[in-house]
């Protein structure tokens, strides 16, 4: 893995910041999707995973959404279960929410865009195109298979922003959690083959050889193999012992219900 640029290390309180200049632009992805899959070594079925994904999904809404002023766009497949499925859960994300605050919902929060089934990088590519079109300064891109992905860390990406060019989450597999640019759309990503686990330093490489400067967020991980599983109660665990009911939610119900299945 690259060497990131120097951080800026100064501290802002952020309580206060609005985030209206920014998008949060999720693109739900596949139980099977393009370098990589759900792969439980058999612990759940078909429509097992698809619930996880599900949930997952529902998870990363909410915590993009807690983030003040920000606008969120969800990309997604344009096949009739994607579709339904997505739906289902933008209705159920809406409900909860407007349950938890006391009101609607602002429905400028799901801008939904459905996507022709394509390459990742294609997909990407096309989602944060389309965001910098809309007239956004800064668009902080997120797959769905990290539903403890704290809003403060995503926060924290945009103000990375604020002195960078790009800012990546980065896995221990050598891949993205979250990936983030400022200003418009720096490098193609449709050029990288993003099955291959050196897709972290192919794309950190080419932004640096472009002249471009970038930093890097704390490592963190995506819910895609059994051992991620661990990570995933792991954390949740430690969320509801600092008093955070609300990271990871929908997985920890939807967890809890499977695992209960299997165990019959």
């Amino acid at each position: 893995m690259s060497a990131a640029k120097k951080k800026n290390n100064s501290k802002t309180n952020n309580s206060k910041k609005n985030y209206s200049d920014t998008v949060i632009a999720i693109c739900v992805q596949e139980t099977s999707e393009d370098g990589s899959n759900l792969n439980f070594d058999g612990r759940f079925d078909d429509r097992q995973k698809e619930l996880l994904s599900q949930s997952f999904t529902a998870d990363t809404l909410v915590s993009a959404l807690s983030i003040p002023g920000a606008s969120v766009r969800l990309f997604y497949g344009d096949g009739p279960e994607t579709v339904a499925s997505v739906e289902k859960i933008v209705s159920y994300v809406q409900d909860r929410l407007a349950k938890q605050n006391g009101k609607a919902v602002d429905q400028r929060l799901f801008l939904d865009v459905e996507l022709s089934a394509d390459r990742w990088g294609v997909k990407m590519e096309t989602a944060i195109k389309d965001c910098f079109s809309e007239g956004f300064k800064k668009v902080i891109f997120l797959g769905s298979r990290a539903p403890t992905l704290t809003s403060k860390l995503i926060t924290q990406a945009i103000d990375e922003l604020d002195n960078f060019d790009a800012v990546f989450g980065p896995t221990v597999e050598g891949r993205y959690y979250l990936m983030g640019m400022r200003g418009q759309y720096h490098t193609s990503l449709t050029q990288f083959d993003w099955t291959e686990p050196t897709i972290y330093s192919d794309v950190s490489n080419t932004l640096t050889a472009e002249g471009l400067n970038w930093t890097e967020l704390e490592m963190w991980y995506v819910v895609e193999h059994p051992e991620d599983l661990e990570y995933l109660v792991r954390d949740i665990n430690q969320f509801r012992l600092t008093g955070d009911e609300i990271t990871a939610h929908e997985t920890e119900l939807t967890l809890s219900r499977l695992l209960a299945e299997t165990e019959v």
